[in-house]
């Protein structure tokens, strides 16, 4: 079973989303870990467009990074610059190391029909690249 970490900012929205994906179609193949350079608790929108996909992620924790210490990292995924740029280092000799910056539709402001937009969005751009990164890597 390979380790997988997905790495955001805050551990609250696009790794949460990365997070209930990757679960999804990886099943029993991969533990999957969420953490963050901080923790700012799941947000409200990330559960919504998750249950409007049809996945449940309020189980889900906000998990900072130092959690995970000892962790034998096969995979370590960055969602977000801000956390590729400033996260800690991370000892994981084997792991491989992705990267894609997300848009966050955490900061989108507007009205709630676009809001939603936004996060629906964002949900089905990390989608797509989970459904690219499971079937090159599994």
């Amino acid at each position: 079973m390979k380790n997988i970490l997905v790495l955001c900012t805050g551990n609250s929205c696009r790794s949460q989303m990365a997070h209930g994906f990757l679960n999804q179609q990886l099943g029993d193949q991969a533990a999957i870990y969420s953490a963050g350079i901080e923790t700012h608790g799941l947000n409200p929108g990330a559960v919504a467009t998750m249950q409007r996909a049809g996945l449940d992620i309020t189980s889900h924790t906000s998990n900072h990074v130092d959690e995970y210490a000892g962790i034998d990292w096969d995979f370590i995924i960055t969602v977000c610059d801000h956390a590729y740029e400033n996260c800690p280092f991370i000892p994981a000799p084997n792991a491989q190391r992705l990267h894609h910056n997300f848009y966050d539709p955490s900061k989108f402001e507007g009205s709630e029909k676009d809001t939603r937009a936004a996060f629906d969005k964002a949900r089905d751009e990390i989608k797509a690249y989970v459904t690219d990164f499971a079937s090159t890597h599994f």
